[in-house]
């Protein structure tokens, strides 16, 4: 019913509106921060996405979900990460590796106030799908030695390719997607560079960390808890 109430633009905003929010849990300075341990605070990161298309519809949901802005709060291994945009709305995902859940809000101007609240699971058909190669590459970041790794995962028939540049110096836990890789790669990710094919048209997502900030990180922020005025999204 309500896909028949939205166009085939509206549609396809969706969609990229799903592999934006999926992606953006890969995010994650100064100098006196450099290869030291990193366990509480602020992380700011920037999200830009492209397309070789010559699809002036596709171009325009590109620059719709460019340069989106992500606040990530650390505390240990939990986290709470929030990014506004105009077509997105406001999402906000808060991870507890210890409870093994993951809550997400959303508010956004289609689907109005949503929330997931979902278990953190990797299964071994999961593992299996990922392939992991180590590159000999290295880059700073912030004054952080990062370590490439590049990843190939297939998932419904779809591939997708990844670029990594992680460091071990953050303590926080990994985000979902990269906890696909167990063992496999080593660290946080602060750059990334996911390529992938979407209803034939070939688009990247890159995301970097801008700002690190050592602060204080009131408990508040890592509530499970759905809000008041929020909806279920099942």
């Amino acid at each position: 019913m309500f896909v028949g109430k939205v166009s085939y633009y509206k549609l396809n905003t969706l969609k990229m509106k799903k592999i934006l929010l999926l992606s953006f849990a890969f995010l994650l300075g100064f100098t006196a921060l450099a290869q030291e341990k990193f366990t509480e605070g602020v992380i700011v990161s920037k999200q830009s996405m492209t397309s070789d298309s010559d699809n002036m519809q596709v171009k325009m949901q590109m620059a719709s979900m460019s340069d989106v802005e992500t606040i990530t709060y650390i505390k240990g291994a939990k986290s709470h990460s929030k990014m506004n945009n105009e077509a997105t709305g406001s999402v906000v995902t808060i991870s507890d590796p210890e409870a093994q859940k993951i809550l997400v809000l959303m508010d956004n101007p289609t689907m109005g106030k949503i929330y997931m609240l979902q278990e953190i699971k990797v299964t071994d058909e999961m593992l299996k799908s990922v392939v992991v190669i180590k590159g000999d590459e290295t880059k700073e970041i912030l004054g952080y030695t990062c370590s490439q790794y590049t990843v190939e995962t297939t998932q419904n028939g779809a591939k997708t390719s990844i670029e990594m540049f992680v460091t071990d110096k953050i303590e926080a836990a990994q985000p979902q997607q990269t906890a696909l890789y167990g063992e496999k790669v080593k660290g946080f990710p602060l750059y990334m560079k996911m390529s992938m094919n979407m209803n034939g048209e070939q688009m990247n997502i890159i995301t970097e960390v801008i700002e690190i900030k050592k602060e204080t990180v009131s408990d508040d922020k890592f509530s499970l808890t759905p809000p008041e005025g929020y909806k279920s999204m099942y």
